[in-house]
C-alpha cells in the first residue's frame, strides 16, 4: 500500500514537473516569461522599499542620470531593467525633454546623434578627449564610431 502512495505521488510529481516545464517554455515562446520576471521582481523591490526608511529627495544628478539610463534602457529593449529601474529610483514617470538634457549636460547633437542615446555620444565625446581630440575608433563590422552602434540602426532593427 505504502508502495502504491509513492508511486502515485511520483507520477503526480513527474506530471507536475512537466506541466512546469510546458508552461515556462510556452510563455518563454511567447516572450512573456522575461516580463512576468521583471515584473515580479519590481513587486518584491517595492514591497521591500515599503519597509525601508524613505529615501532622500533625488538630486539633479541622479534624476539626469537616471534620465540618461533610461533613454539608453529604452533604445536598447531593456524593458525588463527598466521596469525595475523606475520604480527602484523612484524617477518620475513622466520624460525629462531631450533638449533640456543635452543643453544641461553640454552635448552637442546633430543629425545622427539625436537618433541614439546621450551615453553614446557622451562615452564618443571622452573617447575622443582621450585620444588627444581624434575621432573615436570606428568598429570592425563599419560602425558609426559610437559604441555599440551600427551606422544606421532603425527602431525596428533595434527591437528585433
Amino acid at each position: 500500500r505504502r508502495a502504491d502512495h509513492q508511486a502515485q505521488r511520483a507520477g503526480v510529481m513527474s506530471t507536475l514537473e512537466e506541466l512546469k516545464s510546458a508552461l515556462r517554455d510556452t510563455l518563454a515562446a511567447r516572450g512573456t516569461l522575461g516580463q512576468i520576471q521583471a515584473r515580479v521582481r519590481s513587486e518584491i523591490f517595492n514591497a521591500l522599499e515599503e519597509t525601508e526608511d524613505p529615501k532622500p529627495p533625488m538630486s539633479h544628478e541622479n534624476l539626469m542620470i537616471n534620465e540618461l539610463i533610461r533613454e539608453y534602457l529604452d533604445y536598447n529593449n531593456y524593458k525588463h531593467t527598466l521596469s525595475v529601474l523606475l520604480p527602484e529610483t523612484g524617477q518620475p514617470a513622466e520624460r525629462i525633454d531631450r533638449s533640456f538634457l543635452s543643453q544641461d549636460l553640454n552635448v552637442r547633437e546633430d543629425a545622427h546623434t539625436r537618433q541614439i542615446p546621450l551615453l553614446y555620444t557622451i562615452v564618443a565625446r571622452l573617447q575622443q578627449d582621450k585620444n588627444g581630440g581624434a575621432a573615436p575608433r570606428r568598429s570592425e563590422s563599419g560602425g558609426s564610431g559610437y559604441p555599440g552602434m551600427a551606422p544606421s540602426r532603425s527602431p525596428a532593427q533595434r527591437n528585433s
